[in-house]
């Protein structure tokens, strides 16, 4: 199941944003500016930049997550976004052995479909249990020879073995991650993925993290989510045609 969690942001991440717009516009000192930044001026200040199309300030602030209970198809779209970091568990060196996976919500609403990718779900786990062994078996011969102990080849054997058998795993195999991302590229990861045309998954992932974002920085994402909340979808003839969607959940994060 999927799972998301705040763990870091920036300290008082709304007064940073604010003094480097500030320093821009200002001929005062960064200590003048500090000092008069109360959070009364602050909240005013920001809610009048807002809508402006100075960005750059808003990259001196990071928020990372932590994100449980997702598929490396998930994973792949996530890495999509460069301005962002990612640290990914490894299927290299976390063996696979009850691999636990992400069933699509289409595919467990219909029978068929569901016993069909249950099938191939247990299908990969026998394959990779299968090559996993072999493998091991095959490197811990050849070590052996080489004149490495039983027991080092065999602990050796069992990395290299995992390596290549996890070739075989889906792309359904759940995946957990830290990510940290600084606001400006949260903004455009929102309008992208918080969008009725992203994928079911990684969309719902989006709104918790916006979710998350709003309450511990409302001022900054006010704004933040697809781009039908607040004008004309930018989809342009790939739109979905359902803004009400979109714009009910962005009432429902607040």
């Amino acid at each position: 199941m999927l799972k998301v969690k705040l763990i870091a942001h920036s300290p008082d991440p709304q007064q940073v944003v604010a003094s480097a717009y500030k320093i821009c516009y200002s001929a005062s000192g960064v200590d003048e500016l500090v000092d008069n930044l109360t959070p009364e001026k602050t909240a005013d200040f920001l809610e009048k930049v807002s809508a402006f199309g100075h960005e750059s300030p808003i990259e001196h602030v990071t928020f990372t997550f932590g994100i449980e209970g997702v598929s490396r198809a998930l994973m792949a779209q996530m890495t999509r976004h460069r301005i962002a970091s990612f640290s990914v568990q490894s299927q290299r060196y976390v063996k696979a052995d009850s691999f636990t996976f992400v069933t699509p919500p289409e595919i467990a609403a219909d029978p068929d479909s569901e016993a069909l990718f249950l099938a191939a779900m247990a299908a990969a786990q026998e394959a990779y249990d299968k090559l996993e062994a072999a493998l091991e078996k095959s490197h811990t011969a050849r070590m052996v020879e080489q004149g490495i102990s039983l027991k080092q080849a065999r602990s050796k054997a069992q990395k290299l073995a995992g390596e290549d058998a996890r070739f075989v795993l889906p792309n359904a195999c759940e995946t957990k991650m830290i990510a940290t991302f600084n606001a400006r590229s949260l903004q455009n990861f929102f309008r992208i993925r918080c969008c009725n045309r992203a994928q079911w998954e990684i969309r719902e992932l989006a709104w918790q993290m916006l979710t998350l974002c709003r309450q511990a920085a409302p001022l900054l994402f006010n704004r933040a989510g697809p781009s039908c909340l607040f004008g004309p979808c930018s989809e342009g003839a790939m739109s979905c045609g359902d803004p009400k969607s979109a714009r009910q959940r962005h009432q429902n994060t607040k």
